[in-house]
């Protein structure tokens, strides 16, 4: 589910500053542990595939924000449900790779196995699916 279904512009957000720490500024971070409320005042796409928010800060300044840095809260100041889920996929293949294990194999004859190689190939693709 996508930070634009669960939100919109005028609602608030509570920064984790941990998550953007190496990425601003004296300035906002002092802002920020002020208060880690801020008011969304934008949406942005973030890389190409994302979309983040620009939240109107306790100083006034507007920064913004990754999807994952931040988290919603509803009128009341309420946390809501967590918004960082990439994709929901009911798929059950898709669900039994991402189960899948792989450890390491340290002996040639472990190495050279087919059947450890294509687990290896499974286990490394499935976080692109």
């Amino acid at each position: 589910m996508s930070i634009l279904d669960k939100t919109k512009i005028g609602n608030f957000a509570q920064v984790n500053l941990e998550q953007s720490k190496d990425r601003l500024t004296k300035e906002i971070i002092d802002a920020i542990n002020s208060s880690s409320v801020g008011k969304i005042s934008d949406f942005r796409i973030t890389d190409g595939k994302g979309i983040g928010v620009v939240l109107k800060l306790s100083n006034g300044k507007d920064q913004w924000f990754f999807e994952d840095e931040i988290d919603l809260l509803d009128e009341n100041g309420n946390l809501l449900k967590n918004i960082h889920d990439r994709k929901e996929n009911n798929n059950l293949i898709i669900d039994m790779l991402k189960k899948l294990k792989y450890e390491n194999k340290h002996k040639v004859k472990e190495l050279v196995n087919p059947i450890n190689f294509f687990l290896w190939i499974v286990v490394s693709f499935k976080d692109i699916l």
